[in-house]
Protein backbone atom coordinates (compact mmCIF):
# COMPACT_ATOMS: atom_id res chain seq x y z
CA UNK A 1 0.00 0.00 0.00
CA UNK A 2 1.26 3.44 -0.88
CA UNK A 3 1.93 5.39 2.34
CA UNK A 4 4.22 8.20 1.18
CA UNK A 5 2.48 11.57 1.19
CA UNK A 6 3.24 13.87 -1.72
CA UNK A 7 1.89 16.96 0.04
CA UNK A 8 -0.62 18.04 2.65
CA UNK A 9 -3.65 20.14 1.74
CA UNK A 10 -4.99 21.48 5.03
CA UNK A 11 -6.09 18.49 7.13
CA UNK A 12 -5.97 16.18 4.09
CA UNK A 13 -2.77 14.32 3.18
CA UNK A 14 -2.47 13.65 -0.55
CA UNK A 15 -0.39 10.61 -1.47
CA UNK A 16 1.16 9.51 -4.75
CA UNK A 17 -1.73 7.17 -5.57
CA UNK A 18 -4.20 10.06 -5.50
CA UNK A 19 -2.02 12.20 -7.75
CA UNK A 20 -1.54 9.33 -10.21
CA UNK A 21 -5.29 8.70 -10.21
CA UNK A 22 -6.00 12.36 -10.98
CA UNK A 23 -3.41 12.26 -13.74
CA UNK A 24 -5.03 9.18 -15.30
CA UNK A 25 -8.48 10.79 -15.19
CA UNK A 26 -7.10 13.95 -16.79
CA UNK A 27 -5.31 11.91 -19.46
CA UNK A 28 -8.44 9.92 -20.33
CA UNK A 29 -10.52 13.11 -20.46
CA UNK A 30 -8.09 14.78 -22.84
CA UNK A 31 -7.82 11.67 -25.03
CA UNK A 32 -11.62 11.35 -25.17
CA UNK A 33 -11.94 14.98 -26.22
CA UNK A 34 -9.20 14.74 -28.85
CA UNK A 35 -10.56 11.51 -30.32
CA UNK A 36 -14.15 12.77 -30.64
CA UNK A 37 -13.78 16.44 -31.56
CA UNK A 38 -13.44 15.84 -35.28
CA UNK A 39 -15.38 12.70 -36.19
CA UNK A 40 -15.81 11.89 -39.88
CA UNK A 41 -17.90 9.50 -41.96
CA UNK A 42 -14.65 8.23 -43.47
CA UNK A 43 -12.70 7.63 -40.26
CA UNK A 44 -8.99 8.17 -39.85
CA UNK A 45 -6.80 5.46 -38.40
CA UNK A 46 -7.12 6.96 -34.90
CA UNK A 47 -10.90 7.15 -35.19
CA UNK A 48 -10.99 3.56 -36.42
CA UNK A 49 -9.03 2.36 -33.37
CA UNK A 50 -11.25 4.32 -30.98
CA UNK A 51 -14.42 3.03 -32.64
CA UNK A 52 -13.06 -0.52 -32.48
CA UNK A 53 -12.37 -0.21 -28.73
CA UNK A 54 -15.82 1.23 -28.04
CA UNK A 55 -17.49 -1.42 -30.20
CA UNK A 56 -15.68 -4.22 -28.35
CA UNK A 57 -16.73 -2.81 -24.97
CA UNK A 58 -20.29 -2.32 -26.19
CA UNK A 59 -20.50 -5.92 -27.44
CA UNK A 60 -19.30 -7.22 -24.06
CA UNK A 61 -21.86 -5.11 -22.20
CA UNK A 62 -24.77 -5.99 -24.49
CA UNK A 63 -23.92 -9.69 -24.15
CA UNK A 64 -24.51 -9.44 -20.39
CA UNK A 65 -27.24 -6.78 -20.27
CA UNK A 66 -28.90 -6.68 -23.71
CA UNK A 67 -31.85 -4.51 -22.65
CA UNK A 68 -29.87 -1.99 -20.62
CA UNK A 69 -26.53 -1.92 -22.41
CA UNK A 70 -26.86 1.68 -23.58
CA UNK A 71 -27.79 2.80 -20.09
CA UNK A 72 -24.76 1.37 -18.29
CA UNK A 73 -22.30 1.68 -21.18
CA UNK A 74 -20.74 5.03 -20.10
CA UNK A 75 -20.02 3.84 -16.56
CA UNK A 76 -18.64 0.40 -17.43
CA UNK A 77 -16.59 1.70 -20.37
CA UNK A 78 -15.07 4.46 -18.24
CA UNK A 79 -14.32 1.96 -15.46
CA UNK A 80 -12.65 -0.49 -17.85
CA UNK A 81 -10.52 2.16 -19.55
CA UNK A 82 -9.45 3.64 -16.21
CA UNK A 83 -8.48 0.23 -14.82
CA UNK A 84 -6.44 -0.67 -17.89
CA UNK A 85 -4.43 2.55 -17.72
CA UNK A 86 -4.15 2.42 -13.91
CA UNK A 87 -2.88 -1.16 -13.94
CA UNK A 88 -0.36 -0.47 -16.71
CA UNK A 89 0.95 2.88 -15.48
CA UNK A 90 3.28 1.05 -13.09
CA UNK A 91 5.40 0.11 -16.10
CA UNK A 92 6.48 3.75 -16.38
CA UNK A 93 9.69 4.32 -14.37
CA UNK A 94 9.03 6.37 -11.26
CA UNK A 95 5.30 5.64 -11.17
CA UNK A 96 3.29 3.02 -9.30
CA UNK A 97 -0.07 1.57 -10.25
CA UNK A 98 -2.68 3.26 -8.03
CA UNK A 99 -4.57 -0.05 -7.95
CA UNK A 100 -1.83 -1.50 -5.72
CA UNK A 101 -3.17 0.88 -3.05
CA UNK A 102 -6.06 -0.56 -1.03
CA UNK A 103 -7.60 2.88 -0.59
CA UNK A 104 -7.91 3.26 -4.37
CA UNK A 105 -9.41 -0.18 -4.96
CA UNK A 106 -11.77 0.41 -2.03
CA UNK A 107 -12.90 3.67 -3.62
CA UNK A 108 -13.52 1.85 -6.91
CA UNK A 109 -15.48 -0.86 -5.10
CA UNK A 110 -17.58 1.81 -3.34
CA UNK A 111 -18.23 3.43 -6.70
CA UNK A 112 -19.49 0.11 -8.06
CA UNK A 113 -21.55 -0.49 -4.90
CA UNK A 114 -23.41 2.81 -5.14
CA UNK A 115 -23.74 2.57 -8.92
CA UNK A 116 -25.48 -0.80 -8.62
CA UNK A 117 -28.15 0.73 -6.39
CA UNK A 118 -28.35 3.91 -8.46
CA UNK A 119 -29.03 2.08 -11.71
CA UNK A 120 -31.36 -0.35 -9.97
CA UNK A 121 -33.47 2.44 -8.48
CA UNK A 122 -33.37 4.38 -11.74
CA UNK A 123 -34.65 1.38 -13.71
CA UNK A 124 -37.23 0.03 -11.25
CA UNK A 125 -38.13 2.85 -8.92
CA UNK A 126 -37.25 3.01 -5.24
CA UNK A 127 -40.19 0.94 -3.98
CA UNK A 128 -39.78 -1.91 -6.46
CA UNK A 129 -36.02 -1.97 -6.02
CA UNK A 130 -36.15 -2.20 -2.22
CA UNK A 131 -38.94 -4.78 -2.45
CA UNK A 132 -36.44 -7.22 -3.97
CA UNK A 133 -34.52 -7.45 -0.71
CA UNK A 134 -37.62 -8.82 1.03
CA UNK A 135 -37.90 -11.80 -1.32
CA UNK A 136 -38.50 -14.65 -0.93
CA UNK A 137 -38.88 -13.78 2.76
CA UNK A 138 -38.22 -10.65 4.85
CA UNK A 139 -36.14 -12.85 7.14
CA UNK A 140 -33.45 -12.90 4.45
CA UNK A 141 -33.02 -9.10 4.45
CA UNK A 142 -29.90 -9.15 6.71
CA UNK A 143 -28.32 -11.79 4.49
CA UNK A 144 -28.98 -9.70 1.37
CA UNK A 145 -27.32 -6.70 3.04
CA UNK A 146 -24.32 -8.78 4.16
CA UNK A 147 -23.99 -10.18 0.64
CA UNK A 148 -23.92 -6.67 -0.87
CA UNK A 149 -21.20 -5.56 1.54
CA UNK A 150 -19.01 -8.66 1.35
CA UNK A 151 -18.94 -8.79 -2.44
CA UNK A 152 -17.85 -5.15 -2.53
CA UNK A 153 -15.08 -5.90 -0.04
CA UNK A 154 -14.01 -8.89 -2.12
CA UNK A 155 -13.95 -6.68 -5.22
CA UNK A 156 -11.56 -4.21 -3.58
CA UNK A 157 -9.29 -6.78 -1.93
CA UNK A 158 -9.03 -8.99 -5.04
CA UNK A 159 -7.73 -6.19 -7.26
CA UNK A 160 -5.43 -4.80 -4.57
CA UNK A 161 -4.00 -8.22 -3.71
CA UNK A 162 -3.35 -9.23 -7.30
CA UNK A 163 -1.72 -5.96 -8.29
CA UNK A 164 0.40 -5.79 -5.14
CA UNK A 165 1.54 -9.42 -5.51
CA UNK A 166 2.34 -8.83 -9.18
CA UNK A 167 4.59 -5.88 -8.34
CA UNK A 168 6.27 -7.81 -5.52
CA UNK A 169 6.85 -10.87 -7.72
CA UNK A 170 8.37 -8.71 -10.46
CA UNK A 171 10.64 -7.00 -7.92
CA UNK A 172 11.82 -10.30 -6.45
CA UNK A 173 12.60 -11.73 -9.88
CA UNK A 174 14.57 -8.62 -10.78
CA UNK A 175 16.51 -8.85 -7.52
CA UNK A 176 17.41 -12.50 -8.20
CA UNK A 177 17.96 -12.43 -11.95
CA UNK A 178 18.88 -8.79 -12.39
CA UNK A 179 17.85 -7.45 -15.77
CA UNK A 180 18.50 -10.74 -17.58
CA UNK A 181 14.78 -11.42 -17.93
CA UNK A 182 13.04 -8.03 -18.23
CA UNK A 183 10.91 -8.92 -21.26
CA UNK A 184 9.12 -11.93 -19.70
CA UNK A 185 8.44 -9.88 -16.57
CA UNK A 186 7.13 -7.02 -18.69
CA UNK A 187 4.83 -9.33 -20.65
CA UNK A 188 3.60 -10.95 -17.43
CA UNK A 189 2.81 -7.55 -15.97
CA UNK A 190 0.90 -6.45 -19.07
CA UNK A 191 -1.13 -9.65 -19.33
CA UNK A 192 -1.97 -9.74 -15.63
CA UNK A 193 -2.86 -6.03 -15.61
CA UNK A 194 -5.27 -6.51 -18.50
CA UNK A 195 -6.79 -9.63 -16.94
CA UNK A 196 -7.38 -7.91 -13.60
CA UNK A 197 -8.95 -4.89 -15.30
CA UNK A 198 -11.23 -7.20 -17.28
CA UNK A 199 -12.27 -9.22 -14.20
CA UNK A 200 -13.05 -6.14 -12.10
CA UNK A 201 -15.03 -4.51 -14.90
CA UNK A 202 -16.88 -7.73 -15.75
CA UNK A 203 -17.87 -8.31 -12.12
CA UNK A 204 -19.13 -4.73 -11.91
CA UNK A 205 -21.10 -5.31 -15.12
CA UNK A 206 -22.63 -8.52 -13.76
CA UNK A 207 -23.62 -6.79 -10.51
CA UNK A 208 -25.26 -3.94 -12.43
CA UNK A 209 -27.07 -6.29 -14.80
CA UNK A 210 -28.36 -8.47 -11.95
CA UNK A 211 -29.56 -5.41 -10.03
CA UNK A 212 -31.60 -4.26 -13.01
CA UNK A 213 -32.68 -7.43 -14.80
CA UNK A 214 -33.33 -9.98 -12.06
CA UNK A 215 -35.18 -7.48 -9.93
CA UNK A 216 -37.15 -6.32 -12.95
CA UNK A 217 -38.40 -9.87 -13.39
CA UNK A 218 -39.38 -10.05 -9.73
CA UNK A 219 -40.85 -6.57 -9.47
CA UNK A 220 -44.50 -6.54 -8.38
CA UNK A 221 -47.07 -5.88 -11.08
Amino acid sequence: MENEFAFVLGPVAINASVITTWGIMLLLTVLAWLSTRNLKMLPSSIQTIVEGIIAAIDDAIVAVAPEHGRQIMPFIASLWLFLIVANLVGLIPGLHSPTRDLSVTSALACLVFFSVHWFGIKALGLKNYLHHYLKPSPILLPFHIISEITRSLALAIRLFGNMMSLDMAALMILLVAGFLAPIPILMLHIIEALVQAYIFGMLALVYLASAIQSQQLNAPE
